[in-house]
């Protein structure tokens, strides 16, 4: 009941503010207007228009009416800066925190119960940098106020902070806005509107927001170095963590205007794409193609025998392609351009200097101005039982597991229906395998349109994929006779046999 009536009571005085149409006096033109009339009153009862004033900004700024910015002019104008400042600073600060606990009390408890999942990253972050946070957006009047008042009032952000970081946050801006106000108030003919120091107060209110952001760059950089001691010199311009796509084109750019730069890999040149990824994956989908269409030759009029498919043969092929792009990626080819390269595995001791334990057994140390991380991403593992007995393959292991095997397995699971899972299950289905698609969201390929899923699970179907949609892998059951994964689908368990399975669950970063 007191919530209700606390609100109807706002909503009343909101109401008569614009039923009454007040807001017309919140205008700059009505400001210049009755700016003698201000005068006179604040000759004659100083402390009281003061005190009206400051009562009125601290109702305009709790009720998030329109009119603050105005009201901020109007104090430079009829009190001066110093005076000025002094008013609106606190009569802004004590508002924002009516409006900030007017919110809390009204909204937070039934916020926080509708999506407390959501608000708990969130106040876990308030509680951590909130008075940073806070801080930066009170910096750039880009974002209204108004709005940062209500929102921070339903997370858990003391009271007590609010108010300080606001009374400070909003002190810089406040004396832009107050000085440029007492500019106005010196204006009593056309030409005066081309005074210095007028220009230079409307100026300032158009850089704030830029020296706003270039102090809030500064800050945080000074929070993020402060504890570490930056290098007098530098051993090189740039190191490149991961020879990667990313960080192979990193190191050529940089290389290639003369930079003096370093390249350090833990594994292979040319990481994913090369070894894992896009290479191999398309080079199996190449041969499943013309395997494919040579089992659809008589639909065009030409007969043939059922394709033969050597899958040793077929894996072999794919290391073959892989052999024929690695020069590209090769640690002699970077070295021709200039890149330094190191096979070791990096480590970030500071901001600026790398330790890398080298394949040799050495440890070496590197500072440079700059540091790009391009480590990659590697195959999600979930922790289902039975999993780590499964004989499981990812995207990243089947290669080397699979080269050999005489024959593509017989019975083939796949966990997963994302473009990694679905490419995968279409090939193989393709090369002879019986495949089945365990997917625990309702369609594959989630990520997409759902037209365009459903054009996929027609094609993938067609080839004779099996597509268990809304099924959850619930465990594995290996024995000596047979592998099983268990899956449950609406609250029943139901097993599914096979002879190899494959990851494809998506990637985590490195």
């Amino acid at each position: 009941m007191s919530k209700l009536l606390l609100l109807l009571g706002l909503a009343l005085l909101i109401s008569v503010f614009f039923v009454l149409d007040l807001d017309r006096y919140f205008t700059l033109e009505q400001l210049k207007a009755s700016q003698a009339q201000f005068v006179a009153w604040q000759t004659s009862h100083p402390w009281l228009v003061a005190l009206v004033y400051f009562c009125l900004y601290i109702l305009i700024t709790a009720l998030s009416l329109p009119g603050a910015a105005i009201l901020t002019l109007a104090a430079g104008a009829l009190f001066g800066l110093w005076q000025g400042l002094v008013l609106v600073s606190f009569a802004s600060s004590i508002g924002a925190t009516l409006a900030f606990l007017a919110s809390r009390y009204l909204f937070r408890t039934s916020i926080e119960q509708r999506f407390s999942q959501q608000l708990q990253a969130i106040n876990q972050g308030i509680a951590k940098e909130g008075a940073f946070y806070l801080f930066t957006l009170r910096l750039v009047p880009l974002f209204p106020f108004f709005l940062i008042n209500l929102l921070m009032g339903l997370t858990q952000l003391p009271t007590r902070t609010f108010y300080w970081v606001s009374q400070l946050g909003m002190l810089a801006g406040t004396i832009v806005y107050v000085n440029a106000g007492t500019q106005l108030a010196q204006i009593n003919s056309l030409k005066d509107i081309l005074s210095p120091g007028l220009i230079l107060s409307f100026t300032l209110l158009g850089i704030f927001p830029w020296l706003g952001k270039a102090l809030l760059s500064f800050i945080q950089q000074r929070r993020v170095y402060k504890n570490f001691k930056r290098p007098e010199k530098f051993d090189r311009n740039l190191i490149v963590i991961g020879a990667g796509a990313a960080g192979l084109v990193s190191a050529y750019i940089a290389a290639a205007v003369k930079a003096k730069v370093t390249l350090i890999e833990a594994h292979k040149m040319g990481g994913d794409c090369l070894n894992y990824g896009c290479v191999p994956s398309k080079a199996l989908i190449k041969t499943a193609k013309i395997a494919h269409q040579i089992q659809h030759a008589n639909e065009y009029g030409v007969t043939t025998s059922p394709p033969n498919t050597q899958f040793k043969q077929v894996m072999q092929r794919i290391q073959h392609v892989i052999q024929a792009i690695e020069p590209h990626d090769s640690v002699e080819r970077y070295t021709q351009l200039g890149v330094e390269v190191l096979q070791g595995y990096a480590k970030l001791i500071d901001p600026w200097t790398v330790e890398i334990k080298l394949s040799d057994g050495r440890t070496q140390t590197l500072s440079a101005r700059s540091i790009i991380l391009a480590t990659g991403a590697q195959a999600a593992v979930p922790p289902i039982p039975g999993l780590a007995d499964s004989g499981y393959v990812t995207s990243d292991t089947l290669w080397e597991r699979f080269a050999t095997l005489e024959a593509a397995p017989k019975r083939l699971a796949i966990l997963g229906g994302g473009p990694i899972g679905c490419e995968l299950a279409q090939a193989f289905a393709r090369l002879g395998s019986q495949v089945t698609i365990i997917e625990q969201a309702e369609r594959i390929l989630a990520r997409e349109d759902s037209d365009v899923a459903q054009l996929a699970a027609e094609s993938l179907s067609a080839d004779g994929v099996k597509l268990l949609t809304a099924h959850k892998a619930v465990r594995f059951v290996v024995e000596a006779d047979s592998k099983r994964l268990v899956v449950e689908h609406q609250g029943e368990e139901s097993e599914l046999e096979y002879d190899q399975v494959i990851l494809a669950l998506g990637r985590k970063a490195r």
